[in-house]
């Protein structure tokens, strides 16, 4: 990650949340002590500022500079409101298409599916405040730009998302193996959303839980999934292809 999208030491970090820059994530010391560092956790957690505690180790390892026991990662782009983001979409678009990524974790990852998404014109990408990939230099390149173009929007958790989704008549499509259901015998024709869950461990049960239906790619090989970009991918232009057959 570039200098320019960091912030380094506790006053620095505070003034920044302070002035409502976008916050992607800020690592904390362990055991770091003191007035001003406590003042800095209050502030984290009243903003809901997405924060993990690390090794001092890991911080002299990402940064040389004086870092004082806190880097800040400073977003390159601005997020929506949810609420902002679904009743734009809805009211500008007949069929609206959202995208939500329960906790893709891997930078290029996330990169590859912003790219795909905007190539297939999804309306909005929701993504948790916690657990997520941040939007970074490597997240920029990898969608050729596509992060600035396509709303994104951080929710505390993806399933009040699916929730606020389902009362404002959009469907939820959940990705996943666990289920007979195949992606050709889900109708993407209609106001929908479709959930992308994490590399490792795909969605999670909760989440799976709320959508009103799952989905599969066939799998004809021997190696049991995809790339979590590559199958998101997949889904996206089916759910094209049956918009524009209809």
């Amino acid at each position: 990650m570039r200098k320019s999208e960091r912030i380094y030491g506790i006053r620095a970090v505070i003034e920044a949340i302070n002035s409502d820059k976008t916050i992607d994530k800020v690592y904390l010391q362990k055991g770091l002590k003191g007035d001003l560092y406590r003042e800095l956790e209050s502030i984290i957690r009243k903003k809901g500022v997405n924060a993990t505690y690390v090794p001092v180790e890991r911080l002299n390892r990402s940064s040389k500079e004086n870092h004082q026991g806190v880097i800040a990662h400073i977003s390159p782009i601005s997020f929506f409101k949810l609420e902002e983001l679904v009743e734009a979409a809805l009211s500008s678009q007949k069929l609206p298409l959202f995208l939500l990524l329960d906790q893709i974790s891997d930078v290029r990852n996330f990169g590859a599916i912003i790219r795909t998404a905007e190539c297939t014109g999804v309306n909005g990408i929701i993504i948790p405040k916690k657990g997520a990939a941040p939007i970074t230099s490597d997240t920029i390149k990898t969608s050729a730009g596509a992060a600035f173009k396509v709303p994104i929007a951080k929710v505390d958790h993806i399933k009040d998302a699916i929730f606020y989704l389902q009362a404002s008549g959009v469907q939820v499509v959940a990705a996943t193996e666990k289920t007979e259901k195949s992606i050709y015998e889900v109708s993407f024709k209609g106001p929908c959303s479709i959930v992308m869950g994490s590399e490792g461990l795909g969605i999670s049960p909760s989440v799976l839980k709320s959508a009103d239906h799952r989905a599969k790619l066939p799998m004809m090989g021997e190696i049991g999934s995809l790339n979590v970009s590559v199958a998101c991918g997949v889904f996206l232009y089916e759910a094209l292809r049956q918009r524009n057959s209809s």
